[in-house]
C-alpha cells in the first residue's frame, strides 16, 4: 500500500482513546479558551483525521512562509499551503502555554481540540500579502477564499494539538465522513491495490461519472475513492446532505459492486486552484490512494486560474520526489452526438462544439429549478430527480 507523507504510518492527531479523550476534554472546561475561525477548525480536523499527516498542530509563521513561498517547511518537510490558526487577538487566554480551542461551527462553541502553544506571533501586512499571492495567485478580496484567509486576523497561535472530535462532521454525515485512517483501512479490506481518488464539491454529472470509470480503466485499477468535501462552500454551492444522496444514488446504478467508495473530509473550500490541486493530491496519498483525478480548472473560481494551471504545477512547481501518488490529467469531459459516448474533448480534434452536450451550470440549475431534466447524455434521470427536487424545494 502507498506509504503516508513523511511517516511509515499516518500519525493522526485525534486522541484515539476514550478515557484520555475524556480526561482532557475536562481539563479543556478550565483551561483558557479562544474561538477559532472556520477555515482553522478544518485545518483541526484535518490534523485529527490523518490527512494532514505527519503535521502535528498549527504552523508558525516560518513555517507558513516556507510552505507558502516554495512548500517547504524549516525542517525541509513538503506541504504545499500554510496550516495556521490564526486570530483576531488573545486577549482571551493572556500569556497561558495550554489552551483550548473552540469550535465556531457548532452552537455554544464547544472545546475541538487543546494546543501547546510553542509561539504567538503578529503576522506583518507583507508576510500576509506575500502569502495570500503565492497560495491563490492573487490578492483580489473579491476572491472567496482570499476574503476568508485574510479575514481571520493577522495573529498567529502556533504548536501542537490533541483533537478532541471532528467537529459537525461526524454528526451531521455519519455515512460519509471518514478518516484517513479508516479509509486506508477499508482499501486494505477491500484488497484494492491501485486506487484512484476522485474529488467533488458537486454533484456528479454523466461527465464526472465517466471520467471516473474511464481512470480506472486507463490506471488499470481496483477502486475508485470518491472523495467530498464536506465543509463549507461559497454561496449558491448545492448543501452535501442533496449532493451526497445524487452520489449515492449514481454509484448504486452505474458502478459494478465493491468498485467505489463513497466518503467525505471536513475542510472549508480554499478555492486556491492549482495549490489547492496540490494539497488534495497530498491528503488523497494518506488516505492510501495512488492516484488521483485532476480535472481542468479544477478547485477553481472565477477566471483567477488557467484551464490547466492545476496540472502543470505538479511538473513545474511541486519538489521532485514529495509526492509518490500519481496525477490523472483529465480534460472536460462531455457527451459526443457524433460518437454516442462521453470522450475527454482532446480526444475529440474532428468535433466542433456543436457536436457535444454542454450546459452551462447556470442553464443546468435553471432547468432543475423549472421541474426540466437535463437531457439523459448530461445528467443520469436519477441523479437529476434529487437535484430537481432539492432545487424546486428552494421556489416553494
Amino acid at each position: 500500500m502507498i506509504k503516508p507523507i513523511g511517516s511509515d504510518e499516518l500519525k493522526p492527531c485525534f486522541v484515539e482513546d476514550a478515557d484520555q479523550r475524556q480526561a482532557l476534554a475536562q481539563e479543556a472546561e478550565s483551561l483558557p479558551s479562544i474561538t477559532i475561525s472556520s477555515q482553522a477548525a478544518g485545518n483541526a480536523v484535518m490534523m485529527g483525521a490523518g490527512y494532514f499527516n505527519p503535521l502535528q498542530g498549527f504552523m508558525n509563521v516560518a513555517d507558513a512562509m516556507g510552505a507558502a513561498e516554495k512548500m517547504t517547511l524549516t525542517d525541509g518537510s513538503f506541504f504545499p499551503v500554510p496550516v495556521m490558526c490564526l486570530v483576531k487577538d488573545t486577549a482571551a487566554i493572556g500569556d497561558a502555554k495550554r489552551i483550548a480551542l473552540r469550535d465556531p461551527n457548532i452552537t455554544g462553541e464547544p472545546v475541538l481540540a487543546i494546543m501547546d502553544i510553542t509561539a504567538i506571533e503578529t503576522v506583518s501586512d507583507e508576510q500576509m500579502a506575500a502569502m495570500t499571492q503565492k497560495v491563490y495567485r492573487t490578492e483580489d478580496p473579491e476572491h472567496v477564499g482570499v476574503a476568508a484567509f485574510n479575514g481571520q486576523g493577522r495573529v498567529a497561535i502556533s504548536g501542537p494539538i490533541q483533537v478532541l472530535n471532528f467537529s459537525y462532521f461526524k454528526s451531521d454525515f455519519p455515512d460519509t465522513f471518514r478518516t484517513a485512517v479508516e479509509i486506508r483501512n477499508e482499501i486494505q479490506q477491500r484488497g484494492w491495490k491501485k486506487v484512484v481518488a476522485f474529488q467533488t464539491r458537486n454533484p456528479m454529472h454523466r461527465a464526472h461519472e465517466e471520467l471516473c470509470h474511464m481512470a480506472m480503466e486507463r490506471l488499470d485499477c481496483d477502486g475508485l475513492v470518491i472523495h467530498m468535501l464536506l465543509g463549507k462552500l461559497k454561496k449558491g454551492d448545492i448543501p452535501a446532505p442533496v449532493r451526497d444522496a445524487a452520489i449515492r444514488k449514481m454509484v448504486d446504478q452505474y458502478f459494478p459492486p465493491n468498485s467505489a467508495m463513497i466518503t467525505g473530509y471536513g475542510f472549508d473550500m480554499l478555492y486556491a486552484g492549482p495549490r489547492e490541486a496540490v494539497l488534495h493530491a497530498y491528503f488523497r496519498q494518506n488516505m492510501g490512494a495512488t492516484h488521483f483525478i485532476v480535472g481542468r480548472d479544477h478547485a477553481g473560481v472565477g477566471d483567477y486560474y488557467g484551464a490547466f494551471d492545476a496540472q502543470t504545477i505538479f511538473d513545474e512547481e511541486v519538489p521532485v520526489g514529495a509526492l509518490d501518488i500519481e496525477i490523472f490529467k483529465a480534460d472536460h469531459t462531455a457527451y459526443s452526438k457524433k460518437l454516442n459516448k462521453v470522450v475527454m474533448m482532446r480526444e475529440a480534434p474532428d468535433h466542433v462544439k456543436e457536436d457535444f452536450v454542454l450546459l452551462s451550470g447556470t442553464k443546468v440549475r435553471e432547468m432543475l429549478g423549472n421541474g426540466i431534466a437535463p437531457p439523459p447524455e448530461f445528467s443520469r434521470p436519477e441523479v437529476a430527480k434529487i437535484l430537481m427536487e432539492y432545487y424546486q424545494s428552494l421556489n416553494h
